[in-house]
């Protein structure tokens, strides 16, 4: 599996301004490709570096970092066309849709920057690397990582590594190539997962993963997002896209806390982990428009993402299963109704009478289904 290793460089005066410089070069030949592949509906990877190769090398690139600028802005027009086509953008006839439709893509000025092993060089035991630059290579740039990411480097590093300036400060994230551990068989049976709103991760053993304090937090973040957008000055605006990095970055990091918590449970007791597919969740549930801004606030796709990965390296199994009444069916006799949940909490069986917390019923619920799925996945392996 594909990981990527974030490492923090420590550039003097002199090599700080020529990697600026060479981002802005790169972003601004970026621009350029993006014009003319919009101009002349030349997107492909080939056909696109044919037609402004030998411009982007007239504005100060070298060879390999031309034919990134040139993979940078094809990828972006292959994401727009999936995108446009998943409908992510609107329907037709939308403004939003329109307006992408009708210009060109923009690059940041400080946007990422690609490099392979031809333009960038790493001597992992004096920690330091060797860049290429419009000013020339400049080698010996100290950089800094903790011992497990070393080690990973070390063992695993393969492909590119991208250049990337963020809040003052200068990364390469280093691609690296991560066997999978071998799968073994969930002897204890699944530890079911329901993901949700008030609490974002609940377990078939009862635990809850941020609940009340992170909805705090995200409540006060939106009060704020809201105040700065009214007042729109350009203060206000700059405020705003700190607060989105600072946001996501927060998202990003209670989610791989949560997913190593749940990856480490299951491997301790020997389970697999059986998860709701939640493909399509926006346009499936319906909530009052709180809930609604609450619901589109969080990335439960990114969640489930940390999960998969982090169980592949573990040799943990995951199952995805089939989301529907899972927090309206009884986890002891199987009843469906949707007078057994008579508030967001509380679950109670209008059959058998049984009584649990709403998301560790449906959490039951979907273990249960993880085993039935996996018994069946296992049964169609062995007839093939």
């Amino acid at each position: 599996m594909k990981l990527v290793v974030q490492v923090r460089l420590a550039p003097d005066g002199v090599t700080e301004t020529a990697l600026r410089e060479t981002l802005r070069v790169c972003n601004l030949a970026a621009n350029y490709a993006s014009r003319r592949a919009f101009d002349t509906g030349v997107t492909g990877k080939m056909p696109l570096q044919q037609l402004v190769y030998g411009e982007l090398k007239q504005m100060g690139l070298s060879a390999q970092p031309a034919i990134h600028v040139v993979r940078k802005v094809a990828g972006a027009y292959a994401t727009l066309k999936a995108n446009l086509k998943a409908g992510n953008y609107g329907p037709d006839g939308s403004r939003r849709r329109a307006k992408a439709e009708s210009t060109p893509l923009r690059f940041r000025k400080d946007a990422a920057q690609p490099f392979d092993d031809r333009c960038l060089s790493w001597q992992l035991d004096a920690r330091t690397v060797s860049i290429w630059t419009v000013r020339g290579r400049l080698g010996r740039i100290p950089f800094q990582c903790s011992p497990k990411q070393m080690k990973m480097l070390i063992e695993h590093r393969q492909g590119e590594s991208d250049l990337v300036f963020r809040g003052g400060n200068w990364y390469l994230y280093a691609t690296c190539d991560v066997p999978e551990a071998d799968m073994r068989e969930p002897e204890e049976g699944f530890l079911g997962i329901d993901l949700g709103i008030a609490n974002i991760a609940v377990t078939s053993d009862g635990a809850v993963h941020a609940g009340k304090h992170l909805n705090q937090v995200r409540h006060r973040n939106r009060r704020l997002r809201r105040r700065l957008q009214k007042k729109g000055t350009k203060s206000a605006r700059r405020l705003l896209r700190k607060l989105s990095g600072r946001e996501s970055r927060f998202a990003a990091d209670i989610n791989h806390c949560i997913s190593k918590k749940l990856v480490t449970e299951a491997e301790r007791t020997c389970r697999g982990i059986a998860l709701e597919d939640l493909g399509g969740i926006r346009e499936r549930v319906r909530l009052r428009k709180p809930q609604r801004v609450t619901l589109h606030s969080w990335s439960f796709q990114q969640l489930g993402a940390y999960i998969a990965y982090k169980a592949a390296r573990a040799g943990v199994p995951v199952v995805f299963v089939d989301p529907r009444y899972t927090s309206q069916g009884c986890s002891e006799c199987g009843h469906i109704s949707k007078r057994n949940r008579p508030d967001q909490t509380t679950f109670r069986c209008t059959s058998c009478g049984f009584a649990e917390h709403a998301d560790v019923n449906a959490a039951r619920n979907i273990a249960t289904r993880g085993v039935a799925g996996w018994a069946v996945s296992h049964a169609a392996d062995d007839a093939a």
